[in-house]
């Protein structure tokens, strides 16, 4: 049934897989700096209010949308903003990253929703969080990167975040436009290959049956819980 494509397996476990990821990022986008420097400092601090900003219009469309807020959203929310702020993160300045979390919550929900009308399976919104904020995100940095002034080091204001890099400007938009189209059809097609060699070999659906019974029974030949039973005394 196409409605229990997004009924999660466990909601508590989707919220300690998101604190874990958010916790990660740190790492992973700060780390990207190879020392500890201002600008790990900035990419920190850039995914931290990001995913912040992210998380509440998230939590707030589904509020106004539903009459209620919801956990999982929430999590999807802070990952969203997370994903899409990971391509600028060492870039830009604190508000270009209150700006990306809007943008992310904007797109990456509406991506969301357009895949649940047309019906596709998209485990963990990989395609309209991690895919599409990611490309936003890719896109985002020639339009919120710091200006033409912080593009030489000696000269550049100590307000720069990552002089002598990646300034703002309409080729740099072009740029990052062409790169990011370019590696999302890179992508497309050798992962549509890749499967393909792999159905081939395995299938990568499972059978009508186990899907409408339980997969863990028929892959695995065990119940991953066990059974609730009425209490007697």
């Amino acid at each position: 049934d196409a409605k229990d494509l997004d009924v999660p397996h466990n909601v508590p476990f989707v919220a300690l897989g998101t604190a874990l990821l958010w916790f990660g990022w740190f790492g992973f986008n700060g780390g990207s700096a190879l020392a500890s420097s201002s600008t790990a400092v900035a990419a920190a601090v850039n995914s931290e209010i990001a995913g912040s900003v992210a998380l509440f219009l998230w939590l707030a469309i589904e509020w106004i949308r539903n009459g209620r807020p919801g956990l999982v959203g929430l999590c999807v929310g802070a990952v969203a903003g997370l994903a899409t702020v990971t391509p600028l993160a060492g870039f830009v300045q604190p508000w270009a990253a209150f700006v990306t979390g809007i943008c992310a919550t904007l797109v990456c929900y509406a991506c969301c929703e357009l895949r649940k009308k047309l019906g596709f399976d998209d485990a963990l919104d990989v395609w309209g969080v991690h895919g599409m904020g990611g490309f936003v995100g890719s896109v985002l940095l020639g339009v919120l990167a710091d200006p033409e002034e912080c593009s030489v080091v000696a000269t550049a204001p100590k307000s720069c975040v990552n002089a002598g890099t990646v300034v703002r400007s309409g080729e740099q938009l072009g740029k990052q436009l062409a790169a990011a189209a370019l590696c999302a059809v890179y992508s497309f097609v050798v992962t549509f290959a890749l499967l393909k060699v792999m159905n081939a070999i395995i299938p990568l659906r499972p059978g009508e049956e186990s899907v409408r019974g339980s997969l863990d029974k028929a892959e695995h030949g065990e119940e991953a819980y066990t059974p609730t039973k009425a209490y007697t005394q």
